[in-house]
């Protein structure tokens, strides 16, 4: 499985995710970007662009729970 961050300390919530992926990003109560899903079976080519679109890099797509605790530590 894999699963979607998206760093809360770089989200600016300018929506190009959510707006070229209504499927997996939706925004928070803050206005920042989300995940609608904890798990995802595979990237699609909108998920693939959504993270590619975001001006600030804040969303990572990661293997398992592990590398996502490894990879907010590390990146964000």
């Amino acid at each position: 499985m894999k699963k979607i961050i998206v760093s809360k300390d770089l989200c600016i919530g300018c929506g190009a995710c959510v707006a070229i992926d209504e499927n997996d990003f939706k925004f928070n109560d803050q206005g920042f970007s989300e995940p609608i899903k904890d798990e995802i079976d595979e990237v699609s080519e909108q998920l693939q662009n959504a993270c590619s679109s975001c001006p600030t890099s804040a969303i990572k797509i990661v293997e398992n729970e592990d590398e996502s605790i490894k990879e907010e530590k590390s990146e964000f």
